[in-house]
């Protein structure tokens, strides 16, 4: 078989249901190839980005890789973004591109570009395919090192002519990769230390981040946090991997977390970092952030223990494993002391906003909580109404929250709802985005009415690049430069053109009356939501201070 039959069928072995994509001239004999799989369905979408972002929120929601195929030159370099999301954000995708004919490569060949090289630094792995052989070993290695240890992007680019070449198939039943080997069992002696540890502390706090998610450990965190009293805070990209209605959940920490997320942290004795990486939003004054605090870090990635806060006590490998391991070795201890001084600190600083001029997201938040319950993958894009959404809903099941966390991609949330929706056919879906992000990829909802998909859109359309703008007020004395929109498209008119049903609220009465029933009614919708372009996210930690110093929400 040629090599692009070759790889579909090795698609077909990594048991491949969707793959996303955009076609091209170097990338054809893939195409050609897939023409005749009866097992891989090809969704077209309207921009190779789209593509690279519906493959990310397919491999979040179902714990898998993700999928997609673009061609040579521009087709490759539209997936950069996407790619470097995933990366961030430790997302397994493999990504076949297309490349101009071996003997063309270095000539400035039409459609030609280096995208090995462009994709060094935001892939865990990549490769050039030049013998055509060692398509099915390359194919099998991709898959393997973007699944395993701490998940990542793969890319495999494909020369047309090596695609097009004839090889004799055989697909490898095992990996066999030198140096990569990632821990997973953590060391005894550690994990015996650790359970003393707990033991001792008398206001111990776990942070916990994606990693909780990626090893599937949010049964494993419950369980952890109940047996030792100990409240739970997450990461942005941590919701969802501990239930957000819980008597010990803290909510989100760092720039834009709860005040008592904040202060539980700088008072406690021990904080057990599990699948976190103490990022720059969650430190921010690193002089200041656990003070008083016995740091415990467990990651899979022995590259982020000790990168940003000391560490006292580090573990690598897996977090589920490692917690299953911990249970045994815990013992009840009464902290009820702690936990009153938990509960203080949630009835002195609750979130909170005001409700006066205006229809204001927060509450918009609420009211989609009180109608969905955490029964719904919510999907966001990035900006104010991303942190309004780790703020005010509460997620309870993992997998629920998909969400561009590291790189901040504004754009993500349309595609990344389509592959979401994909992956969980019969969900709820819900794309919480505002009305800078979607007009980024809102040419996606073609492929979301081709696909014939129900996701519900709620746009908080402030008529601003709102948190650019809030930036701007505290850190430019209100010079606001280009982050107004004297324009943009009229959404329920947009909505209609696509044959989707529309809506616009402008008063909290349209929200109550009107969200239950654009959510139950069958079919897609655009929920055009008017809110204040002055509207800010409390708490916020401003430049240089420290987690404990936020302003307070209004």
């Amino acid at each position: 078989m040629t090599v692009a039959e070759a790889l579909v069928e090795c698609l077909e072995r990594e048991n491949v249901k969707v793959v996303f994509g955009y076609p091209g001239g170097a990338i054809l004999p893939v195409y050609d190839a897939l023409y005749h799989s009866t097992k891989i369905k090809h969704v077209l979408v309207r921009h190779e980005q789209g593509a690279v972002h519906a493959a990310d929120g397919y491999a979040r929601v179902t714990g898998g890789v993700g999928v997609c195929i673009a061609t040579s030159g521009p087709g490759a370099t539209n997936l950069v973004t996407g790619i470097a999301n995933a990366y961030m954000d430790s997302v397994p995708i493999v990504l076949f591109t297309g490349q101009v004919p071996t003997m063309q490569i270095g000539t400035d060949a039409f459609q030609e570009v280096d995208i090995f090289g462009i994709t060094i630094p935001i892939t865990k792995h990549n490769y050039l395919l030049k013998d055509p052989q060692k398509l099915p070993v390359v194919v099998k290695n991709a898959f393997h090192i973007a699944s395993t240890g701490r998940p990542g992007p793969v890319l495999i680019d494909i020369p047309k002519d090596v695609a097009q070449a004839t090889i004799s198939f055989k697909y490898p039943s095992t990996v066999k990769l030198r140096g990569y080997r990632p821990t997973y069992k953590g060391h005894p002696s550690k994990i015996k230390e650790i359970a003393k540890l707990i033991s001792k502390a008398k206001r111990p706090v776990i942070y916990a981040g994606g990693g909780i998610l990626a090893s599937n450990a949010s049964d494993e965190l419950l369980k952890f946090a109940e047996a030792i009293s100990a409240p739970v805070t997450n990461t942005f990209m941590g919701l969802a991997g501990f239930p957000g209605d819980h008597p010990l959940f803290l909510g989100m920490l760092g720039l834009h977390g709860t005040r008592y997320a904040n202060l539980a942290v700088t008072e406690c004795d021990l904080l057990i970092g599990l699948g976190a990486r103490f990022d720059d939003r969650v430190v921010m004054n690193i002089n200041s952030f656990a003070p008083n605090a016995t740091v415990i870090h467990v990651d899979i990635d022995p590259a982020e223990i000790g990168k940003v806060v000391t560490t006292n006590v580090p573990l690598v490998g897996d977090v589920k494993l490692i917690l299953e391991e911990l249970l045994p070795l815990l013992e009840k201890i009464d902290r009820s002391v702690w936990l009153e001084r938990i509960e203080a600190l949630k009835a002195q600083y609750p979130l909170s906003f005001n409700r006066k001029n205006g229809l204001k997201p927060q509450f918009i938040i609420e009211q989609l909580w009180n109608c969905t319950r955490g029964d719904a993958i919510i999907v966001t894009d990035v900006g104010q109404h991303q942190m309004w959404v780790a703020q005010y809903y509460h997620f309870k099941k993992p997998r629920t929250l998909i969400s561009s966390g590291g790189l901040g991609c504004m754009g993500f949330g349309l595609p990344a709802a389509i592959g979401a929706s994909m992956g969980s056919p019969g969900s709820n879906v819900i794309l919480v985005t505002g009305d800078g992000s979607i007009q980024m990829t809102m040419q996606e909802l073609g492929t979301m009415m081709e696909q014939g998909l129900s996701v519900k859109i709620i746009i908080m359309n402030n008529s601003a690049l709102g948190m650019v703008r809030q930036l701007q007020q505290f850190y430019c004395q209100g010079r606001y430069m280009a982050t107004n929109f004297s324009f943009h498209p009229d959404f329920e008119i947009l909505a209609k053109a696509y044959g989707i049903a529309g809506y616009t609220f402008r008063t909290e009465e349209d929200v109550i009356k009107g969200l239950p029933e654009a959510l139950q009614k069958p079919g897609p919708a655009i929920i055009n939501c008017i809110v204040p372009s002055e509207e800010n996210v409390l708490p916020m930690v401003l430049a240089g201070k420290g987690i404990s110093e936020a302003m307070d929400c209004e």
